[in-house]
């Protein structure tokens, strides 16, 4: 048998440290179904599919979730964020993983086990108002916040070019999970989307415990990541928010040193597409 050429070895090598990155020893990759909740080569499934887009949508997504106070509070009394936040990111991006390509079965569980865990989250915030991670606005925030994000970072990375009616179906595809959570209100298109955003942003506020969580989010290392890669998403995560939202956070967008990033991103991209042989019109991981 002949040995494997050096562009094969690069390539299987790419592919096992991506995978060690997103799944815990021993777990395997989501495999994509034909009998998932959304079908091959739809919208949801193009943009869940590209690596560094939800990497750097990702950290966008959760840096305006803190800005919730709820939201915030939830994690601070809830999580173990500063000692396992690598484990948080993993189990969210699995749960987003088997809701778009596992099979429809999987993601009815996957999304039963987050409405049971939710159910055991609330508490009090400093002022004595009381919150639920089962409260439908405090859903619909996190919700919209990883969508805008998720597909901010897939039009700046991968197709900028992608269609209007493209992004409609986006947040149609996303709102049935959404739903499912039991967010309210839930955009259904990139108009609805702007409107909710806009109109949840009068409930954020800005705290040093918001801005603690930003910091920590933006110089944790994933396990098994390169040293340069989280400060290369982070970059791209912060030149993505809305001046609002840096302001809030305490952060500055990237000046000169943003180019870098958006070409290290770039090149990133374009090496993991290539390693997992996604065309313009594939996805999976």
């Amino acid at each position: 048998m002949a040995a494997p050429l050096p562009s094969q070895r690069l390539r299987a090598e790419l592919v096992r440290r991506v995978r060690a990155v997103f799944n815990e020893d021993g777990q395997q990759p989501v495999p994509p179904s034909d009998e998932a909740l959304f079908a091959r080569d739809t919208p949801i499934r193009l943009v869940h599919a590209d690596l560094v887009g939800m990497m750097v949508g990702g950290i966008r997504g959760l840096l305006l979730q803190m800005l919730h106070p709820h939201a915030l509070q939830g994690v601070l009394d809830h999580s173990d964020f500063r000692h396992d936040m690598h484990g948080r990111l993993r189990r969210t991006a699995r749960f987003i993983a088997v809701t778009t390509f596992g099979h429809r079965d999987d993601a009815r569980a996957a999304i039963a086990r987050v409405n049971r865990i939710h159910e055991r989250v609330g508490g009090t915030l400093p002022d004595g108002t009381p919150y639920s991670a089962r409260d439908p606005r405090t859903l619909a925030w996190v919700h919209v916040a990883e969508a805008t994000s998720f597909l901010a970072a897939y039009l700046r990375h991968v197709d900028p070019a992608l269609p209007p009616a493209a992004r409609d179906e986006y947040y149609r595809q996303f709102a049935v999970v959404a739903r499912a959570l039991g967010a309210d209100p839930v955009p259904e298109s990139e108009a609805e989307a702007r409107a909710i955003f806009t109109e949840l942003r009068g409930e954020l506020r800005t705290s040093p415990e918001a801005r603690e969580v930003a910091q920590f989010v933006l110089t944790q290392r994933p396990e098994a990541a390169p040293a340069a890669l989280q400060a290369t998403l982070a970059a791209e995560a912060v030149a993505l928010l809305p001046p609002f939202a840096r302001s809030m956070l305490g952060l500055q967008r990237p000046g000169l040193a943003a180019l870098p990033a958006r070409a290290a991103t770039w090149g990133m991209g374009k090496a993991l597409r290539w390693a997992f042989r996604q065309g313009p019109r594939h996805q999976g991981r």
